[in-house]
């Protein structure tokens, strides 16, 4: 990929949103359900788009919502909803139009008692938590966020009980009842004027913030962190985990730091990311270069995206880790020391993360689950505790509570940071230290990903490629040895194609929304080796889309 001149410096004023203009094409857009870029879409996190060409206006969350109560009654889901959103600027208009349709539903909605922000992985938790032993009456939840992305996306997504991402299924049930209902005008839309909505007799406040707070010292020491006085610096980068980090320093006793509490939905305290773009992203050094260049403040560092669902963190000894090998690190620590996980607990990871974890999971003894993208694989595992930890490459990860029971089921961004402090705290040594002593003892590896170009035609073939597409028998001068188009850990289509060799592998997958696929590909020998592998590996995928043709 090109790097912008303009990578890991200030954002220039040129670059920031109209937040006015954004929020009044939310409000007056009108989304043509014959063009397909303004139709309810759901990916692997839900509906996405911008106000400014008709993907994110107020129609698409109208319809989704009410596509959600129907999808409710037909589930018999009647226990409360809980619901919260980051600080992108479309993401409380859109709550309170989720909460105009809610309430006019008579859906029993769980909003934030401060009006405020609410992480991702605290909507996840809540839901859990009310769930609990029931069997009925079960809670689901709405999250209002498009994540680390730019500041002039919106996104919406849907939780059902089991307190993570929803289902292919359920979303496309939930898309095609949206459409429909924008296709016929809105009719058949039950809503409530705001101001009654928010006093309705359904709409009750919950403390998500103390509710969370009160957990967390379950799944990580924070009393090895607090008598360590370890020091811990923090950057929410604007998001919605900007009143968390100072309530969890003061309740638990912590020396911790946050060296920014600016909201602003312009973002335009970040430094921008690589392709000159702002974007909330805690793994990217350029969105991080600020964090970073403080890095010798504190003993450990960490940030979390605008809806703290991922993590990124900045080590004293090395500066900021790459996100597969601080999962690699987090794993090794966690079955190490939590004697209350069952032998039987697994390790979770998906298929375009790195090896290293693979290495990891076999030192310690540990059955590797190897999963298609998508957070949704790992929910029955975490749910039932036969997962203990599970990521991927992109700083997602969440793991079990220290008793062996279940966290969240969706991301958190939250907890792999505190991990990283205990981490710091119980050992004297920070996360950096503790991958290079795995490096040393189980090889050092070199991962990267690039962009290929593909047309709408090649993105279809890929995605349904078997592996007998694929003829080459040598992958950098190796013996090819597996041919994967589905993942080894649960059989499910991949999406695509990954093919391994004794020293190396790559990933091939289609972009959702570019005229690309990504290659995600791997190394444990050296750069020119990796740089070999990128280069066969779309000699391969072009034969193999070829032979389709």
């Amino acid at each position: 990929m090109e790097v912008s001149p303009l990578a890991g410096k200030p954002a220039d004023p040129s670059i920031l949103i109209d937040v006015s203009r954004l929020i009044s094409a939310y409000y007056t857009g009108q989304p043509d359900p014959s063009v397909l870029a303004q139709r309810v879409a759901f990916g692997t996190s839900g509906h996405r788009g911008c106000s400014l060409d008709n993907s994110f206006d107020e129609a698409h969350i109208l319809a989704i919502t009410q596509a959600i109560c129907l999808y409710r009654k037909q589930q018999s889901i009647d226990g409360p909803l809980y619901i919260g959103f980051d600080t992108h600027a479309l993401s409380e208009p859109a709550f309170k139009s989720a909460l105009e349709v809610l309430a006019g539903n008579g859906v029993d909605v769980m909003v934030d008692a401060a009006n405020s922000y609410t992480p991702t992985p605290v909507i996840s938790h809540a839901i859990l938590s009310y769930n609990r032993g029931r069997e009925r009456g079960v809670a689901d939840g709405i999250v209002i966020t498009p994540s680390h992305n730019p500041p002039k996306f919106g996104g919406f997504k849907y939780d059902p009980p089991h307190g993570g991402p929803a289902d292919t299924h359920v979303t496309q049930w939930i898309q095609e009842r949206a459409n429909a209902l924008i296709a016929e005008g809105l009719r058949g839309i039950a809503r409530m004027p705001l101001e009654r909505a928010r006093t309705a007799s359904t709409t009750h406040k919950h403390d998500y913030l103390d509710f969370y707070l009160n957990d967390l010292q379950m799944v990580v020491d924070l009393q090895a962190i607090k008598q360590s006085k370890v020091h811990i610096g923090v950057d929410p980068l604007g998001g919605a985990s900007v009143g968390y980090w100072d309530a969890i320093g003061d309740r638990y006793g912590l020396n911790l730091e946050v060296v920014n509490h600016t909201v602003d939905p312009t973002f335009r305290f970040m430094t921008v990311d690589w392709d000159g773009q702002i974007r909330m992203d805690p793994s990217s050094p350029y969105a991080m270069a600020r964090m970073v260049g403080l890095k010798d403040r504190f003993d450990v560092a960490f940030a979390s995206d605008t809806n703290a669902d991922r993590h990124g963190i900045v080590s004293h000894s090395q500066g900021l880790l790459e996100p597969n090998h601080y999962l690699s690190v987090a794993i090794s620590y966690l079955f190490a020391n939590r004697p209350d996980w069952s032998q039987k607990v697994a390790v979770g990871k998906t298929v375009v993360s790195s090896s290293m974890i693979d290495r990891v999971a076999s030192h310690l003894g540990r059955r590797l689950i190897e999963v298609p993208v998508g957070f949704k694989w790992f929910v029955e595992g975490l749910v039932d505790g036969t997962v203990g930890f599970c990521g991927e490459e992109s700083s997602g990860a969440t793991f079990l509570r220290r008793d062996g029971t279940v966290w969240t089921t969706d991301k958190d961004g939250i907890v792999p940071n505190l991990l990283a402090a205990e981490i710091t705290a119980r050992t004297g040594r920070d996360p950096g230290e503790h991958y290079l002593k795995l490096t040393a003892a189980l090889g050092t590896p070199y991962y990267e990903r690039v962009d290929a170009p593909a047309t709408p035609e090649q993105k279809e073939k890929l995605e349904n490629l078997s592996p007998e597409a694929v003829t080459a028998s040598t992958l950098a001068g190796e013996p090819i040895t597996a041919k994967l188009t589905k993942a080894p850990g649960n059989n499910a289509p991949i999406g695509g194609l990954k093919v391994i060799a004794n020293s190396g592998w790559f990933a091939a997958r289609p972009s959702g929304t570019e005229s690309i696929y990504k290659i995600y590909a791997e190394s444990f020998k050296d750069r020119a080796h990796l740089d070999a592998i990128l280069h066969d590996a779309q000699e391969i995928v072009n034969k193999a889309l070829e032979v389709r043709s």
